[in-house]
């Protein structure tokens, strides 16, 4: 797992180092979207491109209200076929439009169930993309309009974001496993998907002491179990688990 990443402050925004954010992704229409619901506090929703529906867009907003979570646009390559894990070649002005058009339609649909959109989250290839590729991140930023930014510690976009005075958050995947330097193996590497819950959560109080927010993948097998054990363990090692987003309320 990553080193403590000092290089790029967070924003001005007060930081409570005993909170930590427990992010999922949702409206993949692969995940239990009401169990996730009931123990995460930020919902990366999924925009379209790569997964989900104005339906379930909605549906996730909804539910959000309900518990006090807050709804963060998970944005992707124009990618369904590959679930958005295919790094694509597009021209920053088209990859710009893209992503305003997800935070666009997202921003509608949390509006009319009575929330905000609260942050921006690249998912799969881009996020990867953008962590170290300045046309593709400026892209990404330039269509998101003012929005925070969660992302790796270290990458290019959250510098970008910082530097052009946006909120940033820093991240890590208790179920993920990582490379010497800090970044995500390849899923397709021993080791890259770490499974059993329990030791998911132990990882996950490992994590929170470096980052803001701890992620939990929706589409993984059992996805609820795992994000339970990992709030569980969190709360007994003294953090509270809370949004590290401000109110949009």
């Amino acid at each position: 797992m990553p080193a403590p990443d000092d290089s790029h402050a967070v924003d001005p925004h007060a930081v409570d180092p005993f909170a930590v954010d427990l992010n999922a992704d949702l409206g993949e229409e692969v995940t239990d979207d009401e169990g996730l619901l009931a123990l995460v506090t930020s919902a990366n929703v999924a925009c379209g491109f790569h997964a989900g529906t104005r339906a379930t867009m909605r549906a996730v907003c909804a539910g959000a209200v309900r518990r006090g979570v807050a709804v963060g646009a998970q944005v992707s390559y124009a990618d369904r076929a590959g679930f958005g894990r295919v790094e694509l070649d597009v021209a920053g002005d088209v990859l710009r439009e893209q992503v305003a058009e997800q935070v666009g339609v997202l921003t509608e649909l949390a509006a009319a169930e009575g929330t905000a959109v609260s942050y921006l989250k690249p998912h799969g290839a881009l996020y990867h993309r953008v962590a170290r590729d300045e046309e593709q991140a400026a892209a990404v930023l330039d269509g998101s309009g003012r929005l925070p930014v969660l992302g790796m510690p270290g990458s290019l976009l959250l510098a970008m974001a910082q530097r052009r005075g946006r909120g940033v958050r820093h991240e890590g995947f208790p179920d993920r496993g990582y490379t010497a330097d800090g970044g995500l193996l390849a899923r397709d590497r021993p080791g890259a998907l770490v499974s059993d819950p329990d030791q998911v959560a132990m990882r996950a109080v490992e994590l929170a002491a470096t980052v803001h927010s701890v992620c939990v993948h929706g589409d993984s097998p059992g996805a609820v179990r795992t994000a339970a054990a990992v709030r569980r363990s969190l709360e007994l090692a003294g953090l509270s688990v809370a949004t590290c987003w401000p109110s949009t309320g």
